[in-house]
């Protein structure tokens, strides 16, 4: 399999400082918006990165559930790899793709766990089986076979036939951006870039190179 040639030249849209919004999360949900319009497959799907206790960086896909003046919202086990990770090194990375608008956004910053009161409340509004897997999955770990999750639902399931509650080990993250990149595809790979730096408790807006 040849992959050398496997190129698109992009060319949709450009970009520049002055159509950018002062900051940069009103920004991003102007581009959040735009992407839910254009039929863009799973927008609020994003990859995180974590750095885990040893040093070594993990990333995985993940669904963005709101995005606010503080920053932007996910949720997890905080038992699995990346809530250990959050926990030992409080700091992660974003990226969402667009292809379809030919769009990158990137933003790194300190994450906080939310507190008991909105996750609860976000707990509280997932459908009734996804509730129940959220105690089923000790997530991460390693398991014998898929059997013993299925077991493991069900026994959830007779536990708690009509209210599932929030686990304890499972709740919501914030993450506070310091740094958020747009990126617009453009030909011949010179890409337009804006950068939003937080400087002195102000943002920068920056061009960065393609």
């Amino acid at each position: 399999m040849d992959l050398h040639d496997i190129r698109e030249d992009y060319s949709k849209q450009e970009l520049s400082e002055a159509e950018c919004a002062a900051a940069p999360l009103p920004q991003f949900e102007k581009w959040l918006g735009e992407a839910m319009r254009s039929a863009a497959k799973e927008p609020t799907a994003m990859s995180v990165a974590t750095v885990g206790e040893d040093g070594r960086p993990s990333s995985r896909i993940l669904l963005l559930k709101e995005v606010n003046e503080q920053g932007f919202v996910f949720f997890s086990n905080y038992k699995s790899r990346k809530g250990r990770a959050l926990t030992a090194h409080p700091f992660a990375a974003l990226t969402f793709f667009w292809p379809e608008l030919e769009r990158q956004v990137r933003a790194e910053g300190r994450v906080e766990k939310l507190d008991g009161k909105a996750s609860d409340e976000y707990f509280a509004s997932r459908p009734y089986t996804s509730r129940l897997g959220a105690w089923a999955s000790e997530q991460s770990s390693v398991i014998a076979g898929k059997s013993i999750i299925v077991a493991r639902a069900a026994a959830e399931a007779i536990k708690h036939p009509l209210h599932v509650p929030r686990p304890p080990h499972w709740g919501g993250f914030l993450l506070i951006p310091d740094r958020v990149e747009f990126w617009q595809g453009r030909p011949s790979r010179l890409h337009d870039r804006i950068q939003y730096r937080l400087e002195n408790g102000e943002w920068i807006k920056e061009r960065l190179a393609p």
